[in-house]
């Protein structure tokens, strides 16, 4: 058993991280230390006061652990990791983990490309960002290919010139064809340094060009050039409209103000980009007992500059936040060069931090009560399946389906909802490969099998290897498993998880005569659930949407297998001759009734391939498809 007072004595007077418990183990709160001895101390203290909520906190608190680090701003690292991970109950928490877009320009190969980029990467590449909208990411690529015609394939120059025939791009004038060798690499280089110059805001040099080109275009009569010239002066004018100017030594710097109302607060963030304000965006947090606007912007900036890539030169807040000093140290360390953390009390970017604030507060009163309902829809709703099962507590949730239709292109779908969220990114479809003929049961043990499989994979590659933690796309597991289905479904499920020494959860979502979701069986016994409650809608979304996702992916396999199991299944018929024979013959039937001579007439066909074709159809006389 755990003795509080015992393990208080055992404390180093270190640097290091702590983290309470609760008596679910569930991991309630983390925080940092100078010195681990007093600052845990401190919360048992009965003659300090902590504050109601804080005080709730220590009541909860059923054993604490501690790492020890050699600094505190190891610690602080090390704390910003560990709240994004387990997100604690009582710990200021980022909402949003949002992912800025940036341009990356490939400086690095012999031909350069342009292309969308979400992180920023230490290889030889240009990035331009972030921005805060990937729709103007777009306009601005599609806007430089009209400009300087660089390449978007991703083909290997200049190893592969002249092995393929030139893209689409090259044909609308959107790109000289490198790939042809009918642009030199000196040339070429002279578009990507004019793309560069673009990119860094010398807009003067590109409309120049493109003024004379329209003028010259008029002089000549051709007025469609000229028209294309004046749409595209359009275009860069309005690019450079879209940033405002706000600095005079263009430079890059944040501007970040929060709001705060009971529980909830909202920071906004300013983004001034060389000078430039291009864009904003806000973030909703959960304020942590006992927390005020310095602690609120704080663990905003510990969480929100710990999962950017880049960090600007300064950032100026609404007020002085708790370990400024740590929190520089830190930030300068991850860019590489020094960070100024500041709050400005007069002129114009004190104007700009009360701009922000006054955002915050707008957003805060205008979707406050929006957040709750959403909150109640997914997080509530999770909360509610937890509470059902009696789980401690369900963050990632994996439903599967089998859908066939006799056995035909089986197939398996599996769908992920992250805090009562559909997960798009992470939906995985299998084409069942061991299992013949309709058997949902034996299916459904080759889909998990795999799945689980291929996930321990690459969990013992990321170990071996010391890859991220983001690598690979089936590493994640889940805190809970859903099937579609009852009792069999459900022990088909157990028996994979336990031949491959996995402990996770296992519900079955049970459907009524009507094929309506009933409730959920667990733990052999079938749980009803309220049709009015939110866990019971939840359910039903990823119990239809897992079924939705299977049956949508058989019927991309059928119809491709329709065509296929016709013609493709004869030896020596290939797609082009297929094609041809379609294209001569307007269909099946006419295909069927050709005779030897009639076929090997065909384009691409021979004598071979024809009597193959020929005896397909009339050896037994091949019934055709019905819809074919």
């Amino acid at each position: 058993m755990f003795d509080i007072e015992e393990e208080l004595k055992k404390l180093p007077a270190r640097p290091g991280v702590y983290i309470m418990h609760d008596d679910k183990d569930a991991i309630i709160y983390v925080g940092k230390a100078i010195s681990l001895k007093n600052r845990v101390r401190q919360y048992f203290q009965k003659s300090r006061n902590l504050g109601i909520k804080k005080e709730q906190m220590v009541e909860q608190i059923a054993r604490f652990e501690y790492i020890i680090t050699d600094s505190e701003l190891e610690a602080l690292v090390l704390e910003s990791n560990l709240i994004k991970e387990h997100r604690p109950k009582y710990n200021t928490m980022l909402k949003d983990d949002k992912n800025y877009p940036f341009i990356k320009v490939t400086v690095g190969e012999a031909f350069p490309r342009i292309m969308m980029a979400r992180k920023m990467k230490k290889d030889k590449s240009r990035y331009f960002g972030p921005y805060t909208s990937g729709g103007a990411v777009k306009d601005v690529i599609e806007l430089t290919r009209k400009l300087y015609h660089l390449r978007s394939c991703s083909r290997s120059l200049p190893k592969d010139i002249g092995k393929e025939r030139p893209c689409l791009y090259y044909h609308i004038k959107q790109c000289n064809a490198p790939c042809q060798g009918y642009i030199s690499q000196e040339d070429y280089k002279k578009q990507v340094e004019g793309l560069l110059d673009f990119l860094n805001g010398n807009h003067k040099e590109i409309l120049k060009e493109l003024r004379q080109k329209m003028l010259s275009a008029s002089e000549k009569m051709d007025f469609e050039e000229a028209a294309q010239y004046r749409d595209l002066i359009q275009s860069v004018e309005k690019i450079g409209e879209r940033q405002k100017i706000t600095d005079q030594h263009k430079e890059d710097k944040d501007i970040i103000a929060a709001a705060m109302e009971g529980e909830d607060a909202v920071t906004q963030v300013f983004f001034v980009r060389d000078g430039k304000l291009i864009g904003r965006d806000h973030f909703y947090m959960k304020i942590a007992p006992g927390d005020d606007r310095k602690g609120v912007l704080s663990s905003f900036l510990k969480q929100f500059y710990a999962g950017t890539p880049f960090i600007p030169k300064e950032i100026m807040l609404q007020e002085e936040v708790e370990d400024l000093e740590l929190i520089s140290q830190w930030l300068e360390k991850k860019k590489g060069q020094k960070v100024r953390i500041a709050v400005p009390k007069k002129g114009t970017k004190e104007k700009l931090v009360e701009l922000a604030y006054q955002n915050a507060q707008m957003v805060l009163q205008r979707d406050r009560e929006r957040i709750k309902r959403e909150e109640g829809r997914t997080i509530g709703a999770v909360k509610e399946i937890a509470e059902l099962l009696g789980l401690k507590e369900v963050n990632r949730i994996e439903a599967f389906d089998i859908s066939n239709i006799s056995g035909f292109q089986s197939v398996g779908s599996m769908v992920v909802y992250e805090k009562g969220k559909p997960k798009k990114s992470d939906y995985r479809k299998f084409r069942i490969k061991w299992v013949k003929g309709p058997n949902d049961y034996a299916s459904m043990e080759e889909v998990l099998t795999r799945r689980f499989v291929h996930g321990l994979d690459e969990q013992e590659e990321r170990k071996t290897e010391n890859l991220e933690d983001a690598y690979g796309s089936f590493t994640r597991f889940p805190d809970l498993l859903m099937m579609d289905g009852g009792r069999g479904q459900v022990n088909i499920a157990l028996e994979v998880l336990q031949k491959l020494n996995l402990n996770i959860p296992v519900c079955g979502m049970v459907k009524d005569d009507h094929h309506r979701t009933r409730g959920l069986y667990y733990n052999n016994v079938e749980i009803p659930i309220s049709r009015d409650s939110e866990g019971f809608k939840l359910i039903t979304r990823i119990q239809d949407e897992a079924h939705r996702f299977a049956i949508e992916y058989h019927r991309s396999l059928r119809s491709k297998g329709q065509v296929h199991s016709v013609l493709d299944d004869i030896p020596g018929i290939g797609p082009a001759r297929r094609k041809a024979l379609m294209k001569h013959f307007k269909g099946l039937e006419g295909i069927r009734d050709a005779s030897r001579e009639e076929l090997a007439a065909v384009d691409s066909m021979n004598e071979k391939s024809a009597a193959e074709v020929y005896e397909f159809f009339h050896k037994g006389e091949t019934k055709l498809p019905e819809d074919c």
